[in-house]
């Protein structure tokens, strides 16, 4: 296959019942998992660079990353900047061969995030790039709390923006390690009666599984960010393979042993979003 923009990957899962998942890398190591994972699934895949994955790895490297997998991917890849604070960190993503951008301003009074999300909006759209946007902010386990989203603010964001994708504020958290809690389905009945822009979950690790599933097949919601059930996959599958052999030190042999573990931890998540067949 070849690299996608998010709207070539959200605009069939709006038509057809399904989500696509938005998984958050942090290395090589993931990142060839998750592709292995989702070409085993035989489903379209979302590699996102968050804050914590590009203090580790500059830009312009994971460009070159993402989209050589994409090239080498027998499913459609999508590379996509998660969580970009500025304009111009969105634009080094663009010109580092992303091919979707997220600009996060949710921290931001209404008009300033509106104002700043169509201008990246404009710029992702003129280098044929797709672009989302967050409204209402998404708050962190045992850090920051969450806003919800406005259901009125959410429908005048999506118009005014020209977003192709609008991450919500609906119950859900980043970094969540369980899955005790839930989204506020009536809240995003509401959302999605006002706009037709494909939704998205940020802090989807702590969502229950079933509500994932029954969401991804009957609302609008199309894409769920996934990260932290993944990175204790891969921290646990790592902390054996270390254990292992105390002995060993060589991190290639050791990092290999991570890969099967992660595949099949990935393919479970993949699962729980695909339509009904």
């Amino acid at each position: 296959m070849s690299l996608v923009t998010l709207s070539d990957v959200l605009q069939p899962a709006l038509k057809q019942g399904h989500a696509v998942a938005g998984l958050v890398t942090l290395g090589w190591e993931d990142m060839r998992a998750y592709v292995a994972a989702a070409e085993a699934e035989n489903v379209p895949v979302i590699l996102q660079a968050g804050p914590s994955c590009r203090e580790h790895t500059p830009l312009p490297v994971l460009g070159k990353m993402f989209t050589h997998l994409a090239e080498q991917a027998s499913v459609p890849v999508v590379a996509h900047l998660d969580h970009g604070y500025t304009h111009d960190e969105c634009r080094i993503a663009i010109e580092s061969g992303f091919s979707s951008v997220m600009f996060d301003g949710s921290r931001m009074p209404l008009s300033e995030n509106i104002a700043e999300t169509a201008a990246i909006a404009k710029m992702a759209h003129a280098a044929g790039v797709s672009c989302e946007g967050e409204i209402g902010f998404v708050g962190y386990s045992g850090g920051e709390n969450s806003a919800g989203t406005d259901p009125e603010e959410a429908a005048q964001f999506a118009r005014e923006t020209n977003v192709d994708a609008m991450a919500i504020s609906v119950g859900n958290v980043h970094l969540q390690q369980d899955k005790e809690g839930g989204l506020d389905e009536p809240r995003i009945r509401a959302i999605e009666a006002l706009t037709n822009v494909p939704l998205v979950i940020h802090g989807g690790s702590g969502v229950p599984v079933a509500q994932r599933t029954a969401l991804a097949q009957g609302s609008k919601i199309c894409k769920f960010n996934i990260g932290t059930e993944l990175r204790m996959a891969f921290g646990a599958a790592l902390r054996d393979a270390v254990n292992a052999d105390p002995e060993r030190f060589d991190r290639v042999q050791i990092l290999k042993e991570t890969h099967e573990p992660l595949v099949a931890a990935t393919r479970a998540v993949l699962r729980s979003f695909k339509g009904k067949s």
